[in-house]
């Protein structure tokens, strides 16, 4: 026997730039079969549906086929440190290897497609150290914002060496793109001697992490040589994933109840943004992303549509009947 997983988190990102919002995004507001507010499709609308599902076989007295079983984890937002990854450190127990999982946690407007793969992620930090000096002086420094400029262009560059398509990812090659930009000097007549950026890198998964890391070093190795500075990398996150097989029992029958409950052939696919899924598949859970939204999530005025969090519980439903 196997059990019907719902795995939900319970985090939400920040609000973001507020006067975006139509609305107070910590309050719920229904509106036109919508429900408007931060969280409610990343990813309480999943939570709801896993809810609503078991709730409807307790209400009918019903006993299911197999057992719905809810997981609300925290900190997925920032890694999981103290959500799914600890519960697969510390209580891997929880799940077999024949339950099905499904992770709500993205999806589409018609519901149609089935995540199956994750691209490997890095988030790289540059620690770029330089020698600061005035403006009309560059001769007397280092300066630390020009080299770090040319490494934003070489790891940009990097996907140019792992240039492998793979067409279950949209878009279809790896991408490795500068991203948050730390101050470094007060003033625009000073050259800085300090310098910190990030890059978020999500790698097709043909390619290694290790990989990736050896070519980075060789990058920041010609940075440091031509301008005299020192480079320190560290890295906010690093996530390898396995994918879960197109025909894996959980891929399958989610696929019979989505054609049962939407009227619709389901697709696999894989995404480049991590889920909770990456650590379940690295150890032999074949887990799926899935669920039935538009795609708002960490956007202003994201909302949830009502109709679909029903129809999204009746399929979680029809899973554990079968």
């Amino acid at each position: 026997d196997y059990n019907i997983w719902v795995c939900a988190h319970l985090d939400v990102v920040p609000v973001g730039e507020l006067s975006l919002w139509n609305s107070d995004p910590w309050r719920v507001v229904e509106k036109d079969g919508k429900i408007f507010g931060r969280g409610v499709e990343d990813n309480q609308q999943g939570l709801v549906s896993g809810v609503l599902a078991a709730l409807s076989f307790v209400k009918q007295h019903i006993i299911p086929e197999h057992t719905i079983k809810l997981l609300f984890m925290a900190d997925e937002e920032v890694g999981s440190t103290y959500g799914m990854n600890f519960l697969l450190k510390e209580h891997r127990d929880l799940f077999s290897k024949n339950d099905r999982i499904l992770i709500p946690d993205g999806g589409d407007a018609k519901g149609e497609t089935i995540e199956v793969a994750e691209k490997n992620i890095a988030w790289f930090r540059f620690h770029t150290i330089g020698k600061q000096c005035h403006g009309s002086r560059p001769d007397l420094g280092k300066n630390a914002k020009l080299a770090a400029a040319e490494l934003a262009l070489k790891v940009h560059d990097m996907k140019n060496v792992f240039n492998k398509n793979d067409p279950l990812f949209d878009p279809p090659y790896s991408t490795f793109e500068p991203t948050m930009q730390l101050q470094n000097v007060a003033g625009i007549n000073m050259i800085p001697g300090d310098d910190v950026f990030c890059a978020d890198c999500r790698i097709n998964p043909c390619y290694s992490l290790d990989q990736v890391r050896k070519e980075l070093s060789l990058r920041v190795k010609e940075v440091e040589e031509k301008y005299g500075v020192k480079i320190e990398v560290s890295e906010a996150q690093a996530e390898q994933s396995l994918p879960t097989p197109v025909t894996a029992p959980v891929v399958t029958e989610l696929a019979a109840a989505i054609k049962a409950v939407h009227g619709i052939e389901a697709k696999t696919i894989g995404i480049g943004g991590g889920t909770v899924a990456a650590g379940l598949r690295n150890l032999g859970f074949n887990a799926v992303v899935w669920s039935t939204m538009d795609e708002l999530a960490h956007q202003p005025n994201e909302y949830a549509v009502i109709k679909n969090i029903a129809a999204d519980a009746l399929t979680i439903a029809y899973m554990a009947s079968c």
